[in-house]
């Protein structure tokens, strides 16, 4: 947490309101997030000698990052971010911060189909020829080699980035890895009718590498060591369970009202870092501009959410997969299970679930506890499924139009790096992929630190 420096409470007047607050800090940059960008860049710019500030509204940092710890066993199960990019970014990453990796290993569990909307058996939709598909995608994914590095597009956008995902298989003939991307490339919602834009950011050439020369994991486990080690790193200079009131960049400084535990707080900095998703209900009390507005309010997303289980009466050491006869490829049907997996805690299953727009908490619990229920899975035991633990990912991918993409829309969010004060990184500026991020950001800083 940060000490603040405490004394009588003062009044500061942003945005035209009055706001009594009984403690302040200044620090060279305020830091909007402590998920995987947000950390990343606390931990780089304190290194390279800033003061930061975190703000953060969870009560932990890490974001997607999550690890469960069975009281009983000790055993740790990550319910977020569950593997690493074998690049150097990464492994610098953790031995600054202390924490080992290891090669992650290759999942051995006997995998079934189902289709959970009816509970019967279903086909795997995993074609017999995938390295012959994934070699035909890696062929057309080589022509965008700037997809790597953020949103760089070139204009006129080429029609095939634009076009539905549906379509493009169909176009150069992926079909046969058309189910294992679906099944990889979790939280993309309604993947087929994606832009290939989106899957080709979410899907791109690292990816296809390491899936040849493995991935990383922590050696531990427990991925969430990475951010225990890095709130440690930061110790003074993280807000945790803090909300942002009001933000005022109008100035020759960044001024920002926010509540913590302690009550409200005044926080000013020279800079500003917006690492959290830039929907407009994440930015109310914001001094936006027209065109902050204009792009932010376009931004569409999809859900994602995953948990651990027990009494599934489902048996350990098993994974099932979710299949449909009624979609092209078997894909499971919107909103539902990608699929279940067994953990290395006994009788607990692993769930994760998608949906092509935000829902509430107890439709996607209600409907998980339901689908698995349903399962006519062979020697089933009794099934009253219960949440271990539940996490919401959401909002997970940000996407916007076809037409917006074409238009230019991530030239002119490029050109608000820097206005006011202000740079932006994250998922919506990049993709939803740590290490990717990590070198996103990593450029960004050196902009930021020469301005």
């Amino acid at each position: 947490m940060v000490t603040l420096q405490v004394s009588a409470s003062a009044s500061v007047v942003l945005n035209g309101v009055e706001y009594k607050v009984g403690s302040s800090i200044a620090r060279d940059v305020c830091i909007v997030g402590g998920g995987s960008s947000g950390t990343y860049a606390a931990v780089r710019l304190s290194d390279m000698g800033e003061t930061v500030v975190v703000i953060e509204q969870k009560d932990r940092l890490g974001g997607h990052t999550e690890t469960y710890t069975d009281p009983t066993t000790g055993f740790k199960y990550d319910i977020g971010v569950q593997v690493w990019h074998d690049l150097p970014i990464v492994k610098d990453y953790f031995a600054r911060l202390n924490v080992s990796l290891i090669k992650r290993p290759n999942p051995t569990l006997p995998t079934q189909y189902f289709d959970f909307d009816t509970g019967n058996t279903g086909n795997n939709n995993i074609g017999a020829n995938l390295s012959t598909g994934l070699a035909a995608y890696a062929a057309q994914l080589a022509k965008y080699p700037y997809l790597e590095k953020g949103f760089d597009l070139r204009y006129p956008v080429p029609s095939d980035l634009l076009m539905p995902w549906g379509m493009f298989i169909k176009k150069y003939n992926l079909e046969t890895m058309a189910g294992f991307h679906y099944r990889f490339a979790q939280g993309m919602g309604d993947t087929l009718a994606q832009p290939t834009l989106y899957v080709f950011k979410n899907f791109g050439s690292d990816i296809l590498r390491l899936l040849q020369v493995g991935f990383l994991t922590t050696k531990l486990h427990d991925n969430s060591l990475l951010y225990e080690h890095a709130a440690a790193a930061l110790s003074g200079n993280v807000l945790l369970s803090s909300k942002i009131i009001v933000l005022n960049r109008s100035g020759q400084s960044v001024r920002i009202v926010t509540s913590t535990q302690a009550g409200l707080s005044l926080v000013t900095c020279q800079k500003l870092i917006v690492t959290i998703p830039p929907k407009l209900e994440n930015l109310v009390g914001w001094d936006l501009t027209s065109d902050e507005i204009r792009l932010f309010s376009q931004f569409k997303n999809t859900g994602y959410y995953t948990g651990l289980l027990r009494n599934t009466g489902i048996l350990d050491d098993t994974a099932i997969v979710n299949v449909s006869p009624k979609t092209e490829y078997n894909q499971m049907t919107l909103p539902g299970i990608y699929g279940l997996a067994s953990t290395k805690i006994p009788g607990v299953i692993a769930v994760t679930f998608g949906s092509a727009h935000a829902l509430s908490d107890a439709a996607v619990e209600n409907q998980i506890l339901s689908d698995v229920r349903r399962l006519k899975y062979p020697g089933k035991g009794p099934s009253n499924p219960k949440f271990v633990v539940y996490s919401r990912h959401t909002p997970f991918e940000l996407m916007v139009s076809t037409k917006a993409i074409a238009n230019g829309f991530y030239k002119v969010l490029s050109d608000l790096q820097g206005q006011r004060h202000t740079w932006y990184t994250g998922a919506a500026f990049h993709t939803q992929d740590s290490a990717l991020l990590w070198e996103f950001t990593e450029t960004l800083l050196r902009n930021i630190t020469a301005s």
